[in-house]
């Protein structure tokens, strides 16, 4: 995997807004930057051209002043088994360019969040969610841990959550047991929605 940091992501008034937010929920946070991060996926190492072209490829954006990255590193990428729309645009661009050998490249968001006492788990749990969309976003913590995007699974025969017969217990069982990481509300929708419907959900569908 290859990792390219990119420009800040956060414009001065946003960077203030969102550290008032984070201070809401963590009073002891004391600041927060931002930066885009790029992963690309290749099928050999790259030539020396070759990468002169994809970080010129991730260089764009206004360039702002830099800022010191300090703090506890929270990495927000697209949910790992999802391609973005940012991804499908860039790799196309890649290979337009040349690049044959990059398979894919991915965006993501570093935010380095300071605070004047350790952050526990719990707080950086958090401030992960003020940062990030659950429903198509994953937090991280180590910039590695971004390999994820890149696995490949053998795909999987559909599965039925049998939401007819086991109602808001079933779905809340292949909540846990899938990783789905549904809210209450969510739940209490999607089983009112497929029992007007009169048909399960499959896998895929959650």
């Amino acid at each position: 995997m290859i990792v390219l940091s990119g420009a800040p992501a956060l414009s001065a008034f946003r960077r203030r807004k969102l550290l008032a937010n984070l201070q809401q929920a963590v009073p002891s946070v004391t600041s927060v930057t931002a930066e885009y991060v790029h992963f690309a996926e290749a099928s050999k190492p790259l030539s020396e051209s070759d990468s002169a072209t994809l970080k010129a490829l991730m260089t764009y954006g206004p360039s702002e002043e830099s800022l010191d990255n300090e703090g506890s590193l929270l990495l927000v990428v697209p949910r790992p088994g999802t391609i973005s729309p940012w991804s499908s645009k860039a790799t196309d661009i890649a290979r337009n360019c040349g690049l044959d050998s990059i398979l894919r490249v991915e965006r993501g968001t570093a935010y380095y969040i300071a605070a004047s006492t350790a952050l526990t788990a719990g707080q950086l749990q958090s401030l992960g969610e003020l940062v990030s969309d659950r429903m198509v976003e994953a937090v991280m913590t180590d910039l590695q841990q971004a390999e994820a995007l890149f696995v490949h699974h053998q795909p999987q025969p559909l599965t039925e959550v049998d939401i007819l017969a086991g109602g808001v217990g079933a779905l809340k069982l292949a909540n846990v047991e899938l990783g789905l990481a549904l809210a209450e509300d969510e739940i209490d929708y999607l089983v009112a929605s497929f029992e007007e419907l009169q048909r399960n959900p499959s896998d895929t569908e959650l």
